[in-house]
């Protein structure tokens, strides 16, 4: 049972990711095969360059939230001072939240897409669908103090309104680049997307994946990847519009997803209409060795 404890107006839900090799690379690990039909057109750093992981076909939720009692010896005294009254010196610093890794799942496709706008595919077609803004900031939690992350390269991708990924191989993929790119973190650890609301594929809720791979020490790659969910009444008004009501009404709810039940409702995205669309802040910590 995960607990929550109250920080600076919103909750503090603590979670840690499997650690391990899979967390923690060499640089060097980072590889893989050339892929077909696959182009490289991004102008992505020195430091994306090491960011090559394989691409993982296990859908098993990974990681756990910690007791109250587990997070209290992860935070320390450090951390409880946190938690104290000096909420008006921190109020305009970053939320320093520790959310809990999900499964990566078969669809992720390291293509190296620099871009704020992941709608358009490879012919410059925008993919239909109410738009999404959708804004992430990523902070670092060490010794009780919480700081913007900045540099750390955020990957963002889900399915089109029809429930298809681009680029994958299987039964729900489509050929051309849509709804995949990535952003580097600025300086206060902000990344900004614009998107569209996702579509719904057989056996999974409505959901957004994410990927933050971040320098760690020794020269390794810290990985973090989890999932983003929304409102299920707010889903059923989208969809219910053009053009995912040519879909159909077969989706998953929420309580029906096995990897929404594992950590889910720490994952859920606060979304608010904006003239014709959506917007979305989502702040996570990550505790990098």
């Amino acid at each position: 049972m995960s607990r929550q404890l109250p920080v600076f107006g919103a909750p503090l839900v603590l979670g840690l990711p499997e650690l391990g090799p899979e967390r923690s690379r060499p640089a060097s690990a980072f590889s893989r095969p050339p892929r077909r039909d696959i182009s490289n057109d991004s102008t992505a750093g020195a430091f994306c360059e090491m960011l090559e992981p394989a691409m993982s076909d296990d859908d098993r939720p990974s990681g756990y939230v910690l007791t109250r009692r587990e997070a209290l010896a992860v935070l320390g005294a450090g951390g409880l001072a946190m938690i104290g009254p000096r909420r008006s010196a921190m109020a305009a610093g970053p939320t320093c939240v520790v959310r809990p890794a999900l499964t990566e799942g078969p669809y992720f496709v390291d293509e190296k897409l620099d871009r704020s706008d992941i709608r358009p595919g490879a012919d410059g077609t925008v993919t239909s669908g109410a738009p999404l803004r959708l804004s992430l900031r990523v902070s670092r939690l060490a010794a009780g103090a919480c700081a913007p992350l900045p540099g750390a390269v955020v990957d963002l991708w889900h399915c089109d309104a029809m429930g298809v990924y681009s680029d994958t191989s299987g039964g729900r993929a489509g050929a051309g680049k849509f709804l995949r790119g990535y952003q580097t973190t600025d300086a206060e650890g902000l990344t900004r997307f614009t998107t569209i609301y996702p579509g719904w594929y057989p056996g999974r809720a409505v959901h957004i994946h994410f990927k933050i791979r971040s320098a760690a020490a020794g020269g390794r790659v810290h990985d973090f990847t989890s999932q983003l969910f929304f409102d299920d009444a707010l889903t059923e008004r989208v969809h219910a519009q053009a053009p995912y009501a040519a879909h159909g009404q077969g989706r998953v709810k929420n309580a029906r997803d096995g990897i929404y039940r594992n950590a889910g409702p720490q994952l859920m995205l606060a979304v608010t209409p904006e003239g014709a669309g959506y917007v979305a802040a989502f702040d996570l910590a990550l505790e990098i060795g």
